[in-house]
């Protein structure tokens, strides 16, 4: 039965008794769902953790079943994964069949006592049989876990009853489900050897994947809460969730729980305006829920580093493109997208926060509180220059010990000035980044009390000029200074400073004293930071 209040839900798969949801496969992209039982097709299903995979199969095997054509079975294989024995993760792979079955209310297909390389053939079969006179549609759910032997015998085995799938035979329809398209993790099965034409699954009719929400999206999901109780949410609200999540529908959802049932009462009804969003996502960053902190392990991947650290300090590097197997990773796993007028970016912000507060947090955890620092004014106001210069003092005294327990060596300077402003923005203000593989520079929007300034980071590399970067620098903060708008849903700020910091990253440069390295100069209103 339908609650009277629902909730957005973040964990698990969703259902329209419990949570507010949209129907998920119309953000499918290259799926053909009226072909797949008529016309007895295999395909393919990947898009990144928490985009609504599992609420599209079993919102999909649930209309399935009301209907007269077939009968559909949700089968997840998460239990397996890291076994690549196929003796091991067979039987266990069959008892996922009959449980989930049972707690469907589907009939229960028996387990045999084939070898593993028949085990699952046999089982399907069966619950083939048991489906007659409709035809079997069954959706596995992250099959991207299995791995070696187990995959390999796995995709073998539908293969083979392929040719003879029809009602009372085979399943007639068959998705294979997760975060990566099929070839890739056939070749991650087979030790990084691509798959060739004799793989064992190349029967599969599509891949498809599903889209992010859509800013209308945003508009409808809400709308279902307030046609429930009647609270509304401001529309600078939306356009923040939006700029923020990107669409991204597990960040939606968490923001619009947190802000109706933790930064409001899930009793009240007052308007959601954007000050409650703003607290709800900071909550979300703070509290480093399951699928946030999932997403900075990952960094931690060799596969991953390179391609964060060139996006984080703006390298051009050509051979990261789309086809990179590393680069697919990045974008499968839902961390990084590109577009032709940014190139390759962080997915959104709230992955940038969550990314550079895990890469900085020893960082920011081990530096001397601000009370120890020259940064605020006598009227309470932010003292960027008196925090820069405190900067300088700490990179000189602490820089070289630092780095030497640096993972992100390229991207040491850029955290570590990160976790530097960090320490005065917590609770009293913001940072907006700007930054992209091949930019050659990351740019900061600090807000302090309604006040902008603006930072650019910059590297001096070998075979590079300081007057030459400087230069570059200015021209591109100052471009920066007049297009920044201060970000969707927020009131137009004056920027009050802008600062070009360049650290020297030059061979020759350790061989110079502190007293060459560290410098500040004044150049069309741009202060120049050398450290």
């Amino acid at each position: 039965m339908k609650r009277p209040v629902r909730f957005f839900n973040t964990t698990g798969p969703c259902n329209p008794e419990d949570h507010y949801m949209l129907p998920p496969a119309d953000r499918l992209v290259g799926a053909q769902l009226h072909r797949y039982i008529r016309d007895k097709l295999y395909w393919v299903l990947h898009a990144p953790r928490q985009t609504g995979k599992t609420t599209f199969l079993q919102s999909w095997m649930r209309e399935i079943n009301s209907g007269d054509e077939a009968i559909a079975g949700y089968v997840s294989v998460e239990r397996c994964q890291g076994v690549a024995e196929a003796e091991r993760a067979m039987p266990d792979i069959c008892k996922a069949v009959q449980e989930y079955a049972s707690a469907f209310g589907l009939p229960v297909p028996e387990l045999g006592t084939a070898a593993a390389n028949s085990m699952l053939s046999d089982i399907l079969m069966d619950w083939s049989r048991l489906a007659a006179p409709k035809s079997l549609v069954v959706l596995f759910d992250e099959v991207d876990v299995l791995e070696g032997e187990t995959l390999i015998s796995f995709l073998r085995q539908l293969r083979g009853g392929f040719a003879r799938r029809g009602p009372g035979l085979f399943p007639a329809s068959i998705a294979l489900v997760g975060m990566r398209d099929l070839k890739d993790y056939i070749t991650a099965a087979k030790g990084g050897v691509a798959p060739n034409p004799g793989s064992p699954f190349n029967i599969k009719e599509d891949s498809a994947t599903l889209t992010n929400f859509s800013r209308a999206d945003l508009t409808a999901l809400f709308a279902q809460r307030t046609a429930e109780t009647g609270q509304e949410i401001s529309a600078e609200a939306l356009d923040y969730v939006y700029e923020q999540s990107q669409g991204q529908p597990w960040i939606v959802n968490s923001l619009f729980k947190r802000a109706t049932m933790r930064v409001l009462d899930e009793t009240s009804r007052e308007t959601v305006r954007i000050g409650h969003i703003q607290e709800a996502r900071e909550q979300m960053i703070l509290a480093r829920e399951t699928h946030l902190d999932a997403l900075g392990q990952r960094l931690r991947d060799p596969k991953i580093k390179w391609v964060i650290e060139s996006i984080f300090v703006g390298t051009n590097n050509p051979s990261m493109g789309r086809t990179n197997p590393d680069v697919e990773l990045a974008m499968d796993l839902g961390l990084i997208t590109w577009s032709s007028n940014k190139g390759f970016i962080i997915a959104n912000p709230v992955y940038e926060e969550i990314l550079t507060r895990y890469l900085n947090s020893g960082y920011h955890d081990n530096m001397p509180p601000p009370s120890s620092w020259r940064w605020q004014k006598e009227d309470g106001s932010l003292d960027m220059d008196s925090l820069l210069g405190e900067f300088q003092l700490f990179w000189q005294t602490n820089s070289e010990i630092w780095e030497q327990t640096a993972e992100y060596t390229e991207a040491f300077p850029h955290l570590l000035l990160m976790a530097f402003l960090q320490w005065i923005t917590n609770g009293e203000g913001r940072i907006e980044r700007e930054y992209a593989a091949g930019r050659g520079r990351m740019d900061l929007a600090v807000e302090y009390h309604k006040e902008w300034n603006i930072i650019e980071i910059k590297l001096l590399r070998k075979g590079q000029t300081f007057e030459m970067v400087k230069a570059q620098g200015i021209k591109q903060v100052l471009h920066y200074r007049d297009t920044f708008s201060g970000g969707q849903g927020s009131v137009q700020a004056q920027v009050k400073g802008c600062y070009l910091v360049i650290f020297d990253r030059r061979p020759e440069a350790k061989g110079k004293t502190w007293e060459e390295r560290i410098t500040w100069t004044v150049e069309d209103t741009v202060r120049v930071v050398g450290c």
